[in-house]
């Protein structure tokens, strides 16, 4: 198995269109930890899955929401949080990310009912992809709100717009596809009409810091951001930043081993405009 191993993937309930972000996972390294602390802080039980003792299923009010697992000392690779996105064929898109100077580091590697790719772009932003054998998935499987969704924090927005939509064929006009559009200096990820995904400029490769290079940000709504922050405080974990929001607020926080992940009270990211 490898780091951010898809195959804690689950098959959602409801399925849509190809290119869409489809799951997040965290790779961590003690299981146990990881499981108090996000229990505490965003109200997760836990499942075991038929992957040996290192790797759970999240869930939230029983749907799946993401998953972890613990093999960041095994594989010497950093804590973190990664997204998948959901694609039609995994060898196409490995293609695509070499032939446009992004790296291909695992893949495309057949697991279960699926294939998967473990990428980054050229910017040095990681991410996976996952090839379904039968429709795609979306991060939104209830078909209402989305139990997550992204913010890739890179270079440039609109040459980083540029490489995921090559790569994954967004604004291809296919049907279930995604689209893009651009909002002031960010873009915009709509897939099936429905907001996923904002690409936002501005941080630099060579930064110290993992909050300023190029990084794709996990972001989890939540009821109330105070009372996350504080939960996540009194669990271990550290608050990196707070940020205004139009119609709410965000916070930016780094788990007790090192993964960092965003929580919010905006239900949507076509609505998130610094404020």
């Amino acid at each position: 198995m490898t780091p951010g191993d898809p195959r804690t993937v689950p098959e959602p309930a409801v399925l849509s269109g190809a290119s869409a972000p489809c799951w997040v996972h965290l790779v961590t390294r003690d299981l146990g930890d990881a499981q108090l602390f996000y229990g505490a802080v965003l109200g997760w039980t836990f499942r075991a899955g038929p992957l040996g003792r290192d790797f759970v299923m999240a869930r939230s009010d029983g749907v799946p929401v993401a998953g972890i697992g613990a093999v960041a000392s095994a594989y010497q690779v950093a804590v973190a949080w990664m997204p998948y996105f959901s694609v039609r064929d995994a060898d196409v898109v490995a293609a695509r990310i070499r032939e446009r100077s992004g790296t291909v580091a695992v893949g495309p590697l057949t697991v279960g009912q699926g294939r998967a790719v473990l990428a980054a772009d050229r910017d040095g932003a990681s991410f996976g992809v996952w090839e379904w054998t039968g429709r795609a998935a979306t991060l939104a499987p209830s078909g209402n709100r989305a139990h997550a969704w992204l913010r890739l924090r890179t270079r440039d927005a609109f040459d980083a717009a540029i490489f995921y939509g090559e790569v994954l064929g967004w604004a291809s006009g296919e049907p279930g596809g995604c689209d893009i559009a651009y909002v002031r200096e960010e873009v915009l990820v709509r897939c099936n009409g429905r907001p996923l995904a904002r690409i936002s400029s501005g941080a630099v490769e060579a930064a110290p810091d993992p909050q300023v290079r190029p990084h794709w940000q996990v972001q989890f709504p939540v009821a109330d951001v105070d009372a996350t922050v504080l939960a996540a405080e009194r669990h271990g974990g550290t608050l990196m930043e707070r940020r205004a929001v139009r119609r709410g607020g965000e916070a930016t926080l780094r788990d007790p081993d090192g993964g960092l992940f965003t929580v919010t009270d905006v239900r949507s990211p076509a609505t998130v405009d610094e404020g």
